[in-house]
């Protein structure tokens, strides 16, 4: 019978990649709206919880103006991307040609070992800032062609919510057990809130002060970078590693020699280390924490199957997934396995206080017992 669930289940994986990937045109559009939409009721709520004396905001009122907020914010981001990208396109193969020029240069390198070899062709094969630029610039190119369907779906999933908790009253007959679900759902609220406020705070404080960095070292295009750091910041590990490296080889390029370069490299590792490893642990309490193999495997994966929006999207995603298994018994072990230390959001006591009522567990062991 286990072999048999076993193979039912690696089907189903199966079956659900190849779906992914087939059906990249519609479900990515539909998991950006998704994300969109959790984070325009985050913002609502936490505009709700502000108070004037005794006065709050009423809940639409809320959401209006977390719509209008986000709004403002993507046609900010499309207005700023599309006025500075022909610049960086047009600027790209001269910075590659620079970078290609003072890696040749290197007085410690031996390029004996590159013998019947073309360097420059080496060095274009892993740094081709062009192929970057483009990529990058096509990506948005794409969620934008996609916008008239994304912002459908986040009007359906706003038209949805309302019914959401009398779905829950209908599927769950027991008052009690109505309840734990709805502790449950609310705590796990709470948690992915407190990731993503935490999340965003850091990765835009991170991106403020490299580009002020950037600014005072004069890089050029510094507030693309800048935007650029900020979004690699919601990618742990990884993310802050490309964050530092990729600046620092566009001082090189930009640069005569090699005295910018480290100065970037110095400073934004500088910037890197202070936020990512000093400020954002203290403030998460080390409880959202991945393990740095599962991420890489992660960014592996989601970037074959969807691109670059899959390599942004999938580390908050399995994050809060990790999230949402730690608080049930049956599916800890595996948030366990993801973490990097097995320290969860959740404690294990906590964990258990939600489950099914002492009435309900002994009528389920009564169950398995006859099934056994």
């Amino acid at each position: 019978m286990k072999t048999l669930n076993y193979t039912a289940s690696a089907i189903l994986v199966v079956l659900v990649f190849y779906l992914l990937i087939v059906g990249e045109a519609l479900l990515l559009p539909l998991v950006i709206a998704t994300a969109l939409w959790y984070l325009i009721n985050t913002l609502a709520r936490a505009f709700h919880q502000l108070k004037i004396g005794d006065f709050t905001l009423p809940m639409p009122v809320c959401l209006l103006a977390s719509v209008l907020t986000f709004c403002f914010l993507i046609f900010a981001l499309i207005n700023f991307l599309s006025g500075r990208a022909p610049a960086v396109q047009r600027v790209a193969p001269v910075y590659q040609a620079n970078l290609t020029e003072r890696l040749q240069n290197l007085p410690f390198v031996d390029y004996s070992q590159f013998e019947g070899q073309n360097f420059m062709q080496l060095v274009t094969d892993f740094i081709d800032i062009p192929s970057y630029a483009t990529t990058v610039a096509a990506s948005f190119a794409g969620i934008l062609a996609n916008g008239g369907l994304i912002l459908i779906y986040i009007g359906f999933l706003f038209l949805e919510q309302k019914h959401f908790s009398a779905k829950i009253s209908a599927l769950v007959a027991n008052k009690n057990q109505e309840r734990d679900i709805h502790q449950i759902i609310q705590r796990i609220r709470d948690d992915i809130q407190k990731y993503i406020g935490i999340k965003v705070f850091t990765s835009a404080l991170t991106g403020i002060l490299s580009y002020s960095y950037l600014r005072i070292v004069d890089v050029d295009f510094a507030g693309v970078w800048g935007l650029l750091i900020f979004l690699l910041n919601f990618i742990p590990t990884v993310g802050s590693i490309v964050a530092t490296i990729f600046p620092a080889m566009i001082a090189l390029a930009q640069s005569d020699g090699y005295t910018l370069f480290l100065l970037v490299l110095i400073g934004i590792g500088a910037v890197q280390v202070c936020v990512g490893n000093i400020l954002e642990p203290r403030l998460m309490g080390s409880r959202f924490n991945l393990s740095p193999l599962i991420i890489l495997l992660n960014l592996a994966l989601w970037g074959y199957i969807w691109g670059i929006p899959g390599m942004f999207l999938c580390v908050p995603f399995l994050i809060i997934i990790t999230i949402i298994l730690s608080y049930f018994p049956q599916t800890r072990p595996i948030a366990i396995m993801l973490s990097s230390n097995g320290k969860l959001a959740v404690a294990r006591e906590h964990a258990l206080d939600i489950t099914v009522s002492p009435s309900e567990s002994t009528l389920l062991s009564a169950d398995s017992d006859r099934q056994d």
